[in-house]
């Protein structure tokens, strides 16, 4: 169980900023669209809202996928901000944008302006370079990582 933890939050040895500066925003924003699918902020049509949207479109049971997506991106956002257990935080948020790429996105071209899958696929490529870099030394990830290793 301890080596499975450290591979989790092992961070590379080229670790700087830059993945802090992916984490913070993306992860800001993702909570934001989250909080619409499952509480109805910022505008957002909540689950009830949502889940009926998403069986319009064929994604059923609809309540299902809008908390399964709700969630992914509210708690997937909010690791990715404090740094934990971002590599799995990042496979799931992945999964999620291919989901909403070829679900709702795709026929619609690449711009946004379209309703295209241009920010779906921004953030793709984000979550799985996230997933290959891992946290960063500035994360929880890190910290982990850190006491892990000094258990040896």
């Amino acid at each position: 169980m301890q080596n499975l933890a450290k591979k989790l939050t092992q961070i590379s040895e080229n670790s700087t900023f830059a993945t802090l500066a992916l984490r913070l925003p993306i992860g800001l924003i993702l909570m934001a669209h989250g909080a619409q699918k499952l509480f109805a902020w910022f505008g957002g049509y909540g689950l009830e809202g949502t889940g009926q949207w998403m069986a319009s479109i064929g994604l059923a049971p609809g309540y299902l996928m809008a908390i399964l997506a709700g969630s992914a991106e509210f708690f997937g956002g909010l690791l990715l901000v404090i740094g934990l257990l971002v590599r799995p935080a990042s496979l799931v948020l992945a999964l999620t944008m291919l989901v909403a790429i070829f679900s709702v996105h795709i026929g619609n071209g690449l711009f946004m302006s379209t309703n295209g899958y241009e920010y779906a696929l921004t953030l793709l490529v984000v979550f799985v370079s996230l997933a290959y870099q891992g946290a960063g030394k500035h994360s929880l990830d890190a910290v982990l990582n850190r006491r892990l290793i000094s258990q040896d």
